[in-house]
């Protein structure tokens, strides 16, 4: 879903040359790992100009009553993976078939919902749990879930079947849940 917007729009005019693609796609990397002095060196610009262009598109959004700079932060950010200076990160690894597939996949993508909280719920660290079995961190599955949300109502019964399916793996995985030796 692209949002329409007014591209003469006073609070959509780039900040020392960052428009509001650039900042969000940055924030995405940042968010997977990316340094403040990466972000520099993609976008061509001195830390100082970057700083004061991070505070000001925070300051715009703030500002902004219509929430348009918002709503297209939140498409660029879940877009990020496409930005001409950040998308790929040059490091095409196998986890890009996962992103890929949670990008496309909306099923997919509500599994590994179910399973990352059932994770937390086994007591493992549910976004580690995805990384480490797919590759796929949490910045970039807070991107992708920016473009699912829409739809979460009707796909929550789906997640929560997953969620029960991961549970029972997770609880075979440990020797059973906690409690299941109590007896009422």
């Amino acid at each position: 879903m692209n949002i329409t917007h007014d591209a003469n729009n006073p609070l959509l005019q780039p900040i020392h040359g960052v428009s509001l693609q650039d900042y969000a796609a940055a924030a995405a990397n940042m968010a997977n790992g990316m340094t403040d002095e990466q972000v520099c060196k993609r976008l061509g610009i001195e830390l100082p100009l970057w700083d004061e262009a991070n505070q000001l598109w925070i300051k715009r959004m703030q500002q902004d009553t219509s929430f348009t700079v918002m709503s297209l932060y939140g498409q660029y950010f879940g877009q990020a993976h496409s930005h001409p200076k950040f998308g790929k990160q040059a490091n095409n690894q196998p986890k890009d078939d996962y992103l890929t597939r949670i990008s496309t996949d909306e099923k997919f993508y509500y599994e590994l919902c179910g399973a990352r909280q059932a994770a937390y719920e086994a007591g493992l660290d549910g976004a580690q749990w995805i990384e480490d079995n797919y590759g796929i961190s949490l910045g970039d599955f807070q991107s992708v879930a920016m473009k699912w949300m829409s739809n979460m109502i009707n796909m929550l019964p789906y997640q929560q079947q997953k969620q029960k399916e991961y549970a029972k793996k997770f609880a075979e995985e440990s020797g059973g849940n906690i409690a299941d030796d109590i007896e009422f």
